[in-house]
């Protein structure tokens, strides 16, 4: 449940600025890769299926399991985008389910190896681009991550999405400190349940989707999911040349799920 599309409203800031969004073929992804290009930038896609991707972007096909096919797509996105990248936006992650003993060795390795390995092998092989930027455009290079409020916060049935999450969190912040003397910014984003298609997904599988969905609406204090537009708006203003002074931060994009405690409406 986007609140629609981008209408040439926006703010230039991106102007004659690039950007590589990985996980951009759906979902927040989709969302955040069409409003960077709405505000002036040049836009890669990367994502095992980007066929998806919003018309105007580079689509580039690319497995964040695979460090030879990281480094391949990235090079190919770079290459299309002018050998220069400012923004990367490792947004590319996955969802589970369950307790601490629902979930096998196997699916904590895979879920493991997509949300966190993922964003270390798409740093890796687009920081000497990131370099070459920060060089050329100081203060207008940056890295923001797709985190959660399953770093921050104790949700039932989460845990290895949680412990994936909160490992972004502190890849962030320990980015943020590696980064920053070469100009290179590193935020996260941490939506809290957001109306995407994995969610979607997640509520078909429920005995009662209605009420699960109903649920997941009244667990944010604003009464609904956020969307995925109100994510990507967080993670451009993060990215964005007018937010220079921002770096190791964590923006909550979660109705004020993790900071607020309200009195039951009566």
């Amino acid at each position: 449940m986007n609140s629609g599309p981008h209408h040439g409203r926006e703010p230039a800031d991106f102007e004659g600025m690039t950007a590589l969004v990985t996980g951009g073929g759906s979902g927040i992804g989709a969302a955040t890769a069409a409003l960077l290009l709405a505000r002036g930038a040049t836009v890669a896609v990367l994502d095992r299926d980007p066929s998806g991707a919003p018309a105007g972007t580079i689509r580039v096909k690319g497995d964040v399991t695979s460090d030879a096919a990281v480094r391949a797509a990235v090079d190919e996105a770079v290459g299309e985008l002018g050998g220069v990248l400012h923004t990367l936006v490792g947004n590319a992650g996955i969802g589970a389910v369950g307790t601490v003993e629902d979930n096998d060795d196997a699916e904590w390795s895979r879920v493991l190896d997509v949300n966190v390995l993922g964003l270390v092998r798409t740093a890796r092989a687009a920081l000497p681009a990131l370099r070459r930027a920060a060089a050329e455009a100081p203060g207008r290079v940056s890295v923001t991550h797709t985190c959660s409020i399953a770093a921050t916060a104790g949700l039932p049935q989460r845990a290895l999405y949680s412990a994936s999450k909160g490992a972004v969190l502190s890849l962030t912040l320990a980015m943020a400190a590696d980064h920053l003397r070469e100009g290179i910014r590193v935020n996260c984003v941490n939506p809290g349940t957001a109306d995407t298609p994995w969610v979607a997904r997640l509520l078909d599988r429920a005995d009662d989707p209605a009420a699960e969905r109903a649920a997941l609406h009244a667990r944010q204090p604003i009464g609904r999911m956020v969307t995925a537009d109100e994510v990507a708006a967080a993670i451009a203003s993060l990215a964005s040349p007018v937010a220079s002074g921002i770096t190791g931060t964590a923006l909550a994009v979660d109705g004020g799920m993790h900071g607020l405690r309200l009195r039951p409406a009566t």
